[in-house]
């Protein structure tokens, strides 16, 4: 298996395990955390001796969303007229991380567009902000810790999360998924378990423990039929993201004065100040 430095990639028979590893910033996306996500996901869909992944989080949390330190250097170190054309810049020679984060990956996001639709499970515990929901919510199988708390974090730093909502409103009550989406709000594990977007919540320090006992269950199933339900339960969401992906290309909120705003207010540790521009 491919070494990472951002991740582990590793197996147990028929069992993938990815693990997202910068414990100490809560296992947040950067650059090369989020290429070598979608690295070891293809390596997985593509190993004909691997047939259940579980993606699960080193420390103290799944995934707190993307690095802002990393990226929020566009807006304080740099003027209006330089931060865009950095960003563009990047876009152009296609790079990951920020600003394909900020213009899309398209609606089938991390797991949408594969070649086998094999089963991923997401164990979570701690923080599932932003990326680290988006990435949570696409999985086919949910496990959340009493811990966990999940949020569409990309609202209050002046982004769309529009992407992420799609998941979860596939999955979870509308009306919460948009009071997510609108305000930024973190919703606990035992909330998550009992609208229906987790399927197990698990004691804290237990839920990669659960989340083997399920992928034990869907290994006991004929394969080809769980990836065929696999693929039918995908296409829930990805048309609707798909739509909502063009949508947020065309608002560029990444190029307003509040999305700056958001990134040089965390890096100062100050209340930030949006004018709507």
């Amino acid at each position: 298996m491919t070494t990472y430095e951002t991740i582990e990639f590793t197996s147990k028979g028929r069992l993938a395990y990815l693990k997202l590893n910068r414990p100490e910033h809560h296992n947040a996306l950067t650059d090369t955390m989020e290429s070598e996500v979608r690295n070891a996901l293809l390596e997985f869909d593509l190993d004909d001796e691997l047939w259940v992944l579980i993606i699960h989080g080193a420390g103290r949390s799944f995934c707190a969303g993307i690095d802002v330190k990393e990226h929020s250097s566009l807006g304080f170190r740099m003027n209006d007229q330089a931060r865009r054309k950095h960003a563009l810049e990047a876009m152009r020679q296609g790079h990951v991380g920020g600003a394909q984060h900020l213009r899309g990956t398209g609606g089938e996001g991390w797991l949408g567009r594969t070649a086998n639709y094999k089963p991923v499970i997401a164990a979570v515990h701690g923080y599932a902000l932003g990326g680290g929901a988006h990435l949570a919510a696409e999985c086919d199988l949910l496990v959340v810790a009493e811990s966990t708390r999940m949020a569409i974090t990309e609202t209050t730093i002046g982004m769309s999360g529009s992407r992420t909502w799609a998941k979860i409103k596939t999955f979870m009550p509308g009306k919460l998924a948009s009071e997510m989406l609108i305000t930024g709000r973190r919703i606990e594990g035992a909330e998550l378990h009992r609208l229906g977007l987790a399927n197990r919540l698990a004691a804290d320090g237990e839920h990669l423990e659960v989340a083997e006992a399920l992928a034990e269950q869907v290994l006991a199933a004929p394969p080809l039929a769980t990836r065929d339900a696999v693929r039918v339960t995908r296409k829930q969401w990805v048309p609707i993201a798909t739509q909502l992906d063009e949508q947020m290309q065309l608002s560029r909120l990444d190029l307003t004065d509040d999305f700056a705003e958001a990134g040089r207010a965390f890096a100062e540790k100050r209340p930030p100040v949006f004018k709507a521009r």
